[in-house]
């Protein structure tokens, strides 16, 4: 997986998770997957297609995602509903508009798919023969991982 298509998503979730979350956001220590990815109970993924193939998931736990629906929603909620959904499912797309933006920038060509929304216990994302790198993120409303499975497609 070439750097040039993780920058972007590690700087728009950074810039994102700034302007919509109050505290200080962390960046871990990035890492690989190259099997099934466990999630951690919410999950939302944009496929990518057209020089790339490929998908980013945005996984958090419910408590997580509960907390960063409530800050970016400015309410405290409490139960996993459609606004919440609706929320995480924006706050993906927000963050891959902009690293998409910085690709086109670049000279690449793709597609998204919108966002679907996963919830519930167990999951597993499998990639596809594709390396996924995760980019952890912690908030003061808890852990966002980043995951990013993207390979130049075959022609």
């Amino acid at each position: 997986m070439r750097v040039e298509y993780i920058n972007p998503f590690t700087e728009a979730a950074y810039n994102i998770l700034s302007q919509v979350l109050d505290g200080e956001i962390k960046r871990g220590d990035l890492y690989l997957k190259s099997n099934c990815t466990s999630v951690m109970g919410v999950a939302a993924i944009v496929g990518l297609a057209g020089d790339v193939e490929g998908r980013v998931l945005f996984d958090m736990s419910p408590d997580t995602a509960l907390k960063i629906a409530s800050a970016m929603n400015q309410e405290q909620l409490t139960v996993l509903d459609e606004l919440v959904r609706a929320t995480i499912t924006e706050l993906a797309n927000l963050i891959t508009a902009q690293a998409v933006t910085k690709l086109h920038d670049l000279g690449f060509r793709f597609d998204l798919t919108p966002p679907a929304l996963f919830t519930g216990e167990k999951m597993e994302i499998s990639n596809n023969n594709m390396e996924a790198l995760i980019v952890p993120m912690d908030l003061p409303q808890g852990r966002i991982e980043i995951n990013v499975a993207i390979r130049d497609r075959a022609n």
